[in-house]
């Protein structure tokens, strides 16, 4: 089942979901700031997006430029920070079967239908 790492109040992320329903496929959508992913769950995402931590952290985010902008952190401190602030996390994440792709554009979500 594929699946969407969504911000409802991400005009990105809606377009995601759009672009998902407009295909008339069935998803699933996760809302990863109610319901936030696990360690294995972001780490398995970051492994099927083929991208390290760092590429996955939204920087215009007040909480990357007040906490972490001037750090160098390792990957897991990165998961680690993304953990305790989803916020970093970019979005929207579709995920199919063992592909992923960060859907922006959103036509960016085709690539792994």
């Amino acid at each position: 089942m594929i699946k969407i790492l969504h911000n409802p109040r991400c005009s990105k992320s809606r377009a995601g979901v759009t672009l998902l329903e407009e295909k008339g496929l069935e998803f699933e959508i996760i809302k990863y700031l109610d319901d936030p992913l696990t360690p294995e769950e972001l780490g398995s995402v970051i492994e099927k997006l083929g991208i390290r931590p760092l590429e996955l952290i939204r920087k215009n985010e007040a909480v990357y430029k007040d906490e972490f902008a001037d750090k160098e952190l390792s990957d897991e401190e990165w998961i680690l920070a993304m953990l305790e602030h989803p916020r970093l996390i970019e979005r929207p994440i579709i995920v199919n079967g063992d592909k992923a792709v960060i859907g922006r554009p959103a036509e960016a979500i085709e690539s792994i239908l």
